[in-house]
């Protein structure tokens, strides 16, 4: 079948009014459920605007939206055009961390699942990982701590290097899910207002705590490193409690927490 009787069989007409995000929508779906695989060529702009039925400009506003939402490459010279992108984490995180920003869920829900998650890849990591990982681990947590016990840290830096381990240490769990999930959970809130670090009593505790975590992981002591994850989180709820005159089930999300 050619390209362009593949795209007939492929996509549809679409409505005026919202043709562009139709376009978009259509294609995504087509890449999702793999018509269209990694390294394929789209019908040139001149077959789809003949199978959906619309202009020039719309179909190059959908194929930049699919640009920018990194399904999609465009190439330059004799064989150019637009081309399905091979997804890789930073894709797969980013579109996550948009979906959990579009439906927020309770704090506590959120704090039960970032505990869960933090349990499982902590067993694994001590499983699964080095031990140059680990005393790499243990060597940028004191280094966090060493930091957030300044004068006046900056957060900035603190929230990047907190952020570093989190992924650091997904990543020793040697499953790739647990590291896409998190990235999209670090990529997906704001870095500048973790609770605890913000709170200057809250703030060395929670430092002191990564450090012990990631000291039992190079130890290799998965329960003195779960219970660490625990107290994080006892941490965590009354921080939240106290920022906001209420209980942990009911107050905002803190959907910016970095842990570990």
């Amino acid at each position: 079948m050619t390209t362009e009787n593949r795209s007939k069989a492929m996509f549809m007409p679409v409505s005026v009014g919202r043709a562009s995000e139709e376009i978009a929508l259509q294609v995504e779906a087509a890449i999702m459920d793999g018509r269209l695989a990694p390294g394929e060529r789209l019908p040139s702009e001149r077959e789809m605007q003949a199978q959906f039925g619309t202009g020039r400009g719309v179909v190059r506003e959908a194929i930049k939206t699919l640009k920018q939402k990194g399904l999609l490459e465009v190439r330059k010279g004799a064989k150019g055009g637009a081309y399905i992108r091979q997804l890789d984490v930073d894709n797969v995180s980013e579109s996550l961390a948009l979906f959990l920003k579009q439906h927020p869920v309770e704090p506590e829900k959120l704090i039960e699942f970032r505990e869960t998650v933090d349990r499982a890849i902590t067993e694994l990591a001590i499983a699964r990982g080095s031990q140059l990982e680990k005393d790499d681990l243990l060597k940028e947590a004191l280094r966090l701590e060493m930091l957030l016990r300044e004068d006046d840290p900056d957060l900035v830096v603190t929230g990047e290097l907190d952020r570093k381990l989190n992924i650091t240490l997904a990543r020793m769990a040697r499953n790739p899910l647990f590291e896409w999930v998190m990235h999209a959970l670090q990529m997906g809130f704001s870095s500048h207002d973790y609770a605890l670090y913000q709170d200057p009593v809250y703030r060395e505790k929670a430092a002191a705590n990564w450090s012990d975590t990631a000291r039992a992981i190079a130890d290799g002591e998965p329960l003195r490193a779960l219970s660490f994850i625990g107290h994080h989180y006892v941490l965590l709820r009354q921080c939240t409690e106290e920022r906001n005159g209420t209980t942990a089930d009911t107050e905002v999300p803190f959907l910016n927490e970095s842990t570990e």
